[in-house]
């Protein structure tokens, strides 16, 4: 039997990268996926995808944009209400942006902020009635390793980072008498569209890293796992896919107000 045989779910970043992954292993698994992203082009890819795995029928796409609140407004109720309701939402959508620090603009600390963030409020704001009005509500947050471990010339992303881990353990004692559920994941040393533009391996600077740091700053974010397929050592998105997937579930039944660190052993 499926995991999510009659689940509904709503997916953010479902354009690209571990959001896209997490689409894929949803529909694989028998749910039925609302996937949201700023990007078209993205999306057309996840449905060219969901085609080839011959699970289209069940995934609908739209385009939103979490930092806009009238976007993220419109957009959770008609996914809602393509849906039917809604059992779990997954808030994989987010910017990486990095600089130094004391050259940060209040611009640049606020995109970041407003899309990571805010913009994960927004979603999870909107979807909670329907969350609610199921009885076994989910919330899946994207925190990240950066959130409690130094990444040099990533305060704003840290920050933003930090504070949805925050926020996930609010809203998780808030509701949990009403059955809903929220978690955050704290990917690190993955292989994305997000990591590999930013440089964030550390093995090259990318067009997110600042031409003059100091790449020797970056010699602890290794992993200890290595798989043997992967560039840098870093997992492909399928690996926190697979664990995002556990934690909306049934088998993540006993698992709240808390995060699950996928990282490879980086900050072992």
């Amino acid at each position: 039997m499926n995991r999510y045989d009659g689940r509904r779910v709503l997916i953010t970043g479902a354009g690209s990268g571990i959001g896209q992954a997490t689409v894929r292993r949803i529909l694989a698994e028998g749910g039925a996926v609302a996937g949201v992203d700023v990007a078209e082009s993205g999306l057309a890819a996840t449905r060219e995808l969901a085609l080839a795995d011959g699970t289209a029928d069940r995934l609908t796409t739209a385009v939103l944009d979490i930092s806009d609140e009238a976007s993220v407004r419109d957009g959770v109720a008609a996914a809602v209400a393509g849906l039917g309701g809604l059992d779990a939402l997954v808030n994989a959508a987010g910017i990486l942006r990095s600089s130094h620090t004391d050259r940060t603009t209040l611009e640049f600390w606020n995109r970041v902020l407003a899309v990571n963030l805010t913009g994960t409020f927004l979603v999870t704001r909107e979807a909670l009635p329907a969350l609610l009005a199921s009885g076994h509500g989910v919330v899946v947050n994207f925190s990240s390793t950066s959130a409690t471990f130094a990444h040099p010339y990533m305060a704003a992303y840290a920050a933003s980072k930090g504070g949805i881990q925050s926020f996930t353990h609010a809203i998780a004692l808030e509701y949990a008498a009403q059955g809903l559920r929220a978690v955050s994941v704290a990917p690190g040393s993955i292989s994305s569209g997000m990591t590999d533009a930013s440089g964030a391996s550390g093995q090259n600077r990318g067009p997110g890293i600042p031409e003059d740091a100091d790449m020797s700053l970056f010699a602890k974010l290794a992993p200890a796992l290595k798989p043997a397929d992967s560039p840098y050592g870093f997992a492909g998105p399928e690996a926190v896919a697979g664990v995002v997937a556990m934690l909306a579930s049934d088998d993540g039944a006993f698992v709240t107000g808390t995060e699950i660190r996928i990282d490879g052993g980086t900050h072992a």
